[in-house]
């Protein structure tokens, strides 16, 4: 039984480090394949009391703030734990990173550790539930904010690729987010990009998409800028809050039991602390990168993700 060296930043968090090792707890008590790598404050980590044999410690007690310039604090701050964990993610052994630290440090220490051979710019993916029942790629979500139309070819390369190998679709629709669905709306980014997508052979472009379709399964990966998917990811996020919030009242006002079913069925299908987790497209090593707000069911959740991901041994080849 192949074994799997997850490297997990546990500092990051705003709900603290205790969670994140709260979820590194249960991994190796639910997942006997799974070995650790933990960087963060070493005496704290000692505390939870993980057994050594199963267990490397890195010790660094720094984080780069929402304050910070990444790139500054690459150099200047030398104990930095997402620095240190994607550093040690490079090697070998390890089979990826689960980190809920700043995103742009994550950017800035993947592009020193983990570039590919094609020296690609890396972005990140989301997986959502579409309602076709599949699932539909967003990139960019928040890796890089100010891009060219020639990145979001890429990126539509990338989404398409890991569609192809991880769920096996043959030929994955790509989709460009727009405010329209003509070729000629959105911005200048937009309309440079549709054209250059319209013509590249290796993509299934499939045009616009507008933003209320963005779920609707009419494509398998929809590009869009850092900044763009970003705003797409969240407020898919705080609408499916909002509805099954205001589902749960009507229920209680009511008396309606039956409602809550429903609601049950929502709260699986968009269960934010199991979907989570972005993953980083065009890094030579996986990289999960889990909301800041994440505990310590989204890190567990994350490593089964990691590892599914790792087993399709086609996928970073």
């Amino acid at each position: 039984m192949e074994k799997y060296k997850i490297v997990i930043d546990t500092l990051g968090s705003d709900k603290g480090p205790e969670e994140i090792l709260k979820g590194a707890k249960r991994i190796l008590e639910e997942n006997s394949r799974a070995n650790l790598v933990l960087v963060g404050d070493e005496e704290l980590i000692n505390s939870f009391n993980f057994p050594r044999e199963r267990v490397e410690i890195i010790d660094a007690k720094e984080t780069v703030t929402n304050y910070d310039n990444p790139v500054e604090a690459f150099y200047k701050k030398p104990n930095v734990s997402i620095f240190k964990a994607i550093e040690r993610a490079s090697k070998e052994d390890s089979a990826g990173i689960i980190t809920a630290g700043n995103s742009g440090a994550l950017m800035v220490a993947s592009l020193r550790y983990l570039l590919d051979d094609k020296r690609t710019r890396p972005c990140m993916a989301a997986i959502l539930p579409n309602m076709q029942h599949t699932f539909t790629c967003l990139v960019d979500t928040g890796a890089s904010i100010d891009v060219g139309p020639l990145q979001l070819v890429e990126f539509a390369h990338l989404g398409s690729d890991f569609m192809k190998k991880l769920y096996k679709i043959e030929s994955p629709r790509v989709g460009l987010l727009s405010n329209g669905a003509e070729p000629t709306k959105g911005n200048k980014l937009v309309k440079e990009a549709h054209k250059l997508l319209a013509e590249e052979k290796e993509i299934n472009f499939v045009g616009n998409i507008e933003g209320n379709k963005t779920l609707s399964g009419l494509c398998d990966v929809l590009v869009c800028d850092g900044f763009a998917g970003n705003q797409v990811l969240k407020n898919s996020e705080g609408m499916a809050v909002n509805l099954i919030t205001e589902m749960v009242k009507f229920s209680k006002k009511t008396g309606n039991a039956s409602i809550m079913e429903l609601v049950g069925y929502l709260m699986k299908t968009y269960d934010f602390e199991s979907l989570g987790a972005g993953i980083l497209l065009g890094a030579k090593k996986l990289v999960l990168k889990c909301r800041g707000s994440s505990g310590a069911e989204a890190i567990y959740n994350a490593s089964k993700i990691l590892i599914n991901i790792a087993e399709n041994k086609t996928l970073y080849e």
